[in-house]
């Protein structure tokens, strides 16, 4: 067995939540004892078979031990499914009370209409995504629930009068968080128009509000409404799919509602309602604060407020046109859910009130398997300490969010500095005038080493990365143009040289394995100067490119910005020296993987610190090259 270095960024290092055999949506809210109380979807099958069930337990120690699971529904009743959790704020009649609100097929439906496409007897058998919302109560902090369980009538619109029933047998389910706002409780509940190819051929998001479930002592005497008004409720931006589904919810510092949901689109769409959830602004694919669109397949993405003001929002960074085009999108967007990457998002004044500007992002959690998919997360906070939970639908976990890097996400907007930590390699622009072609070049740190401690001196993966930095000018894009080149004669090191396209191509070579990545096309420009940081992460084993202070996504060019290199490589230490090729001004070597916020703290430094000033402004004398 492989022996790694520690990162808490891989989902292997979290706390186990324990479940069967199927885990999913593991939620987390806080008692009034301070325990947490997690309810999770689980069953002894795979997602979507028989026995699948809701329990909850308590943890009185930040996840790291678990009381034994309490069934909110039993594994011999009819499916039971997505559970959410509220508890009911201080201040309220019904302070301390904890709501479950979840999937179940009361009547026991076995089978539905459902596409031929996908079903060729035009029967569908997964069945936990129908008949009826319900929910229990608790009032002991989550150890036991009303044996009761209570309806939550939801109002006939379009998309159920559209599916094979006319609406008299409703398909649905929800991954939302409940919230509390100006005296109200709200549910969120993702409407479905048919089963078929992709298993929801349709979808959109309502919320179910009750003016009185904060206060009516006998839950049977709860009422509730569905919002939007009228026929539809929240949707793909105008010309965009049929799937607008896995709405998120948070209140704003104004009152006001914002939502953003997953797609077959390729990006993810975010709305804003300013009158309690009635209407809404017209949906619009979810963009960064300079404006490109964010990428993002049919997967979960959230959104969470925390108590100092900030914002926090998880996707995956890949898709765009490329889902969107694809003749089978409804499915192949279900793909790709690994590494989990996440924005920080502050208040902006928008012109009907508050809205979100996001972050660039960064990379939270990963697994060595490209295929394992991570979803289905909540947000924790406990005292001054952040908290993810997440599943990969067979184990559910607990990860503490390392406070320094959660520092730098913060700081991003505002940092301009030089980062030092992991700096081995540096030259000015003053000084790159003055040296040879060739300089010594310092030892770069190894990714695998054989690890003494095993009886068989396997592989331990230290789990190391790199990162260059430099500024450059490119009198042309020519490719094979070589910038810096540590390689051997056979071939071991690093290059990074003008490729194809004119972009960027770094080249990893540790005399077994070769691995390359290029930054996206169409971003260089000839005669300009750049400032370019390839950035390789030994944890998840990704490389990525931030170019004047942009992380590379792809664009319209490819699905992914970011490229995966080889987990067997070893090192790049290459020949002793290091050739600096004529268009580099100033250069930067790390010995670790910079977050994409040092990237651009690095970027935005003052002008002493860089070749030139300002887009196009010319080289500063003495440093032209």
């Amino acid at each position: 067995m492989r022996r790694e270095a520690t990162d808490w960024r891989d989902i292997r290092n979290g706390l186990e939540i324990p479940t069967e055999t199927y885990s999913d949506q593991p939620y987390i809210v806080r008692t009034d004892d301070g325990a947490w109380l997690c309810a999770v979807t689980t069953g002894a099958g795979h997602e979507g078979e028989g026995g699948q069930h809701v329990v909850t337990m308590r943890s009185t120690d930040q996840g790291r031990t678990w009381s034994a699971p309490v069934d909110v529904e039993p594994a011999s009743g009819p499916e039971a499914s997505y559970a959410v959790l509220l508890r009911v704020p201080q201040g309220c009649p019904n302070a301390g009370r904890i709501y479950v609100f979840y999937n179940h097929n009361t009547d026991r439906v076995r089978e539905v209409i459902a596409d031929r496409d996908a079903y060729p007897d035009g029967l569908c058998r997964r069945v936990d995504s129908l008949g009826h919302y319900v929910f229990k109560v608790s009032d002991d902090g989550g150890r036991s629930w009303s044996p009761e369980r209570y309806d939550i009538p939801m109002r006939t619109m379009a998309i159920d009068r559209a599916n094979p029933y006319g609406g008299t047998l409703k398909f649905f389910w929800n991954v939302g968080r409940p919230f509390v706002h100006d005296g109200a409780a709200f549910c969120s509940l993702h409407k479905v128009g048919g089963f078929g190819g992709g298993f929801f051929t349709s979808s959109e998001g309502v919320l179910l509000r009750s003016a009185n479930l904060l206060s009516a002592r006998d839950p049977a005497e709860v009422t509730w409404e569905t919002l939007p008004e009228g026929e539809i409720g929240l949707r793909t931006p105008p010309g965009g799919g049929p799937v607008a589904e896995e709405h998120s919810y948070i209140v704003l510092s104004d009152g006001s509602f914002y939502a953003t949901y997953r797609t077959i689109d390729g990006y993810p769409v975010e709305a804003y309602s300013r009158d309690g959830g009635r209407t809404w602004s017209t949906p619009r694919y979810r963009a960064y604060a300079d404006g490109r669109l964010m990428k993002h397949p049919r997967a979960a993405t959230f959104a969470w407020r925390l108590r100092n003001g900030r914002y926090l929002v998880w996707f995956h960074n890949h898709g765009g046109r490329f889902i969107r085009e694809h003749p089978q999108r409804r499915t192949i967007a279900y793909e790709e859910r690994n590494p989990v990457w996440v924005c920080a998002g502050t208040e902006v004044d928008g012109p009907e009130g508050k809205e979100l500007s996001w972050s660039q992002p960064e990379i939270v959690l990963y697994d060595d398997d490209p295929f394992i998919r991570i979803s289905y997360p909540d947000l924790v906070e406990d005292g001054d300490r952040l908290f993810l939970t997440e599943t990969q639908k067979d184990k559910a976990r607990v990860h503490e969010i390392d406070p320094a890097w959660l520092t730098a996400l913060w700081r991003q907007d505002d940092r301009a500095e030089i980062v030092r930590e992991g700096l081995i390699l540096e030259l000015p622009a003053s000084a790159i005038p003055l040296l040879p072609a060739n300089v010594p070049m310092p030892p770069l740190p190894n990714f695998l080493i054989r690890d003494t401690h095993r009886a068989d001196y396997g592989t331990r993966d230290l789990r190391r990365g790199l990162t260059l930095d430099l500024w450059l000018h490119l009198p042309t894009l020519d490719a094979g143009r070589i910038l810096l080149d540590n390689r051997t004669a056979s071939g071991k090191g690093f290059s990074l040289r003008l490729a194809e396209q004119g972009t960027l191509e770094i080249v990893l070579n540790d005399g077994r394995t070769e691995s390359r990545w290029a930054c996206d096309p169409g971003i260089l420009r000839a005669g300009a100067g750049h400032h370019v940081v390839v950035i390789v992460d030994g944890g998840p084993k990704i490389i990525t490119f931030v170019v004047d202070g942009r992380l590379h996504d792809g664009g319209e060019a490819r699905q992914f910005g970011w490229g995966r290199f080889n987990p067997q490589l070893r090192d790049v230490n290459g020949a002793p020296s290091l050739r600096i090729g004529k268009p580099v001004a100033a250069l930067r070597i790390y010995e670790r993987a910079l977050l994409t916020s040092e990237a651009i703290a690095n970027y935005r430094a003052p002008s002493t610190s860089s070749p030139y000033s300002g887009d196009d402004a010319g080289f500063i004398a003495g440093s032209s090259v």
